[in-house]
């Protein structure tokens, strides 16, 4: 099985083109991605036909989970099928249907070659059914937006403000003032991923406003544990920070893998512009 490995900000995953949905990629998934005895990444993703979009992408955890979005995955699928000529060469969006919904992206290029890629990453959503986050909230779509911002949660035997917002899979938002390099991370996500309250687990970031245009953040990413880089989490965190009024409406995520550009209005779906390459290409012993 031919495979190409790739990466957005230092979230890596695993490529494979098929038409084959019958596979058990869940268990694929999950040998490829391991480090040791694997190729490793912090997901597999499957480049598909789309009757809907230009292409269709699924991710899977390496734990062997089906994600419902990827913000890095959709910019390493839109890198690859860019460098392996699938999309003409003067063509400078294309569409990628996911389990959230199909997703418009654009591809920045300066003197020929492509430089980053801006993915629209849908609108948030901030209904706890949706999330989905079991606590209770208003009928009212502005206490929608109170409740799921600053929500008292028990964590560590400390009481923790998380913000619960939904980009088309769960995040819970924490923010603090000190260096979010300091934070145990590697203790405390495991817990907020496996929360009672979240029946399909939750993305948890950990984040620092470092004024109004910059942020730094730690992601600690369900069924992958801590990456390099998430996506849809820094997207999250955008969200959040600008319902905080922490920040406007564009707003430069750090993460330990580099700074992605989000950008929204607090009405429209999130615009997030990042870089991607490849890694390197092989073939899995199938």
């Amino acid at each position: 099985m031919k495979f190409t490995k790739l990466q957005g900000t230092g979230n890596d995953f695993v490529l494979v083109e098929t038409s084959d949905e019958q596979r058990h990629w869940s268990k694929l998934a999950a040998a490829m991605c391991e480090r040791h005895f694997g190729i490793g990444s912090d997901g597999l993703l499957l480049l598909l036909p789309s009757s809907d979009a230009d292409f269709r992408m699924r991710m899977f955890d390496p734990d062997g989970s089906e994600a419902e979005a990827c913000g890095n995955g959709i910019r390493c699928l839109a890198r690859y099928v860019y460098d392996h000529a699938m999309i003409p060469a003067s063509a400078d969006q294309l569409s990628v249907e996911t389990i959230a919904g199909v997703r418009q992206l654009k591809l920045k290029k300066e003197n020929g070659n492509l430089i980053s890629i801006q993915a629209g990453m849908g609108r948030p959503v901030f209904e706890a059914g949706d999330i989905p986050v079991h606590i209770e909230q208003g009928r009212e779509k502005i206490v929608y937006l109170k409740t799921m911002m600053s929500y008292p949660v028990g964590i560590d035997g400390v009481d923790r403000r998380l913000n619960f917002v939904s980009m088309g899979n769960p995040h819970a938002v924490y923010f603090q003032d000190n260096p979010v390099a300091d934070f145990p991370l590697s203790r405390i996500g495991p817990e907020v991923e496996h929360l009672a309250i979240f029946p399909r687990r939750a993305n948890f970031e950990v984040a620092r406003v470092l004024n109004r245009r910059e942020i730094e953040v730690r992601t600690w990413e369900r069924g992958a544990g801590e990456t390099l880089a998430c996506g849809s989490g820094a997207c999250a965190v955008a969200v959040a920070a600008k319902l905080h009024g922490y920040v406007g409406s564009k707003v430069n995520i750090k993460l330990p893998g580099g700074t992605l550009q989000l950008e929204w209005n607090g009405a429209e779906e999130v615009l997030m512009t990042g870089p991607a390459e490849t890694v390197f290409s092989g073939e899995w012993p199938d």
